[in-house]
């Protein structure tokens, strides 16, 4: 018989295994690599887009809100009679902003400079059918009557308090309590100043210089005026799982700086805004 041949048979070198080993491990790391890089940028545009939508929906909210402080018309139809509306619009016209001590029935409301980096508390007075929270307070369908609405952080949570102005005054019972709603959620800090017009007898309704809320009892003696508002409010993102390499670092109005966390995406949304309404009673008032 003829003999059979045997081919010859040759596997992977130990060399051979170790450089295809290592060029696996390469390529792994690298996809890897992208796919962590990848999820990260996504974690942070969506935390971007998420405080960039609550800033412009807040800023709207409280620009529309605000631009109405100080605002009574006293020959609207809708205005409700119950009380003196000539007295009550003098009220609002000269205290558009109520520091502590303005309030019979709750002394202690009023706009707040609060210290140590806190945030800061807004009062405001105007002529309304409703307060911030929707409370019509007992008054008939689109009438309108002395709303007083508070602004403040709790916690990290920006809310307001909507008051009956004429029940904070004495001027009536209280019917409805007061109601408290959330206007939005991880709000780091909220910050105001004040705008104040020179004496009203000369101002023509310009603001001269920026305070803070404890000033502005000082500035009504001199017969100075709030006619602006300037405001800013520090957001930061849901999620905690934002991984920035640098620390973001923000100074609101006139605070002092502060570096936060990277862990989340911070923004600062500021705006000035005039009070039409407190321009023109200063220039009507010469």
């Amino acid at each position: 018989m003829r003999g059979v041949k045997h081919m010859s048979q040759r596997g992977f070198s130990l060399v051979e295994l170790m450089i295809t080993l290592t060029l696996g491990l390469v390529i792994s790391g690298a996809i890897i690599q992208v796919l962590v890089s990848s999820s990260v940028t996504n974690k942070l545009n969506q935390a971007v887009a998420q405080v960039q939508e609550s800033g412009r929906f807040i800023m709207g909210r409280l620009s529309a809100e605000f631009y109405e402080v100080g605002r009574y018309d006293q020959i609207t139809a809708n205005v409700d009679t119950s009380v003196d509306i000539v007295a009550e619009a003098a009220y609002v016209e000269n205290h558009p902003i109520a520091v502590a001590g303005d309030f019979v029935n709750n002394a202690t409301l009023g706009s707040v400079q609060t210290s140590s980096g806190g945030s800061d508390k807004l009062v405001v007075s105007l002529l309304g059918q409703e307060d911030c929270t929707g409370n019509q307070h007992g008054y008939a369908l689109g009438s309108e009557f002395h709303v007083v609405n508070h602004y403040f952080v709790s916690g990290s949570t920006l809310k307001c308090t909507g008051y009956d102005g004429r029940v904070l005054r004495g001027l009536k019972p209280q019917s409805v309590s007061p109601v408290t709603v959330t206007l939005l959620d991880n709000v780091e800090s909220f910050q105001v100043q004040f705008g104040i017009s020179d004496s009203i007898s000369t101002s023509q309704g310009q603001a001269i210089s920026y305070v803070t809320a404890d000033e502005i009892t000082g500035l009504r003696s001199l017969n100075q005026q709030v006619v602006s508002l300037r405001w800013a409010l520090m957001i930061k993102s849901y999620q905690n799982e934002v991984r920035q390499t640098n620390a973001q670092k923000f100074a609101l109005l006139n605070e002092a700086s502060k570096t936060m966390d990277t862990a989340h995406y911070y923004q600062v949304f500021s705006k000035t805004l005039a009070l039409r309404n407190m321009k023109n009673f200063v220039r009507s008032s010469q």
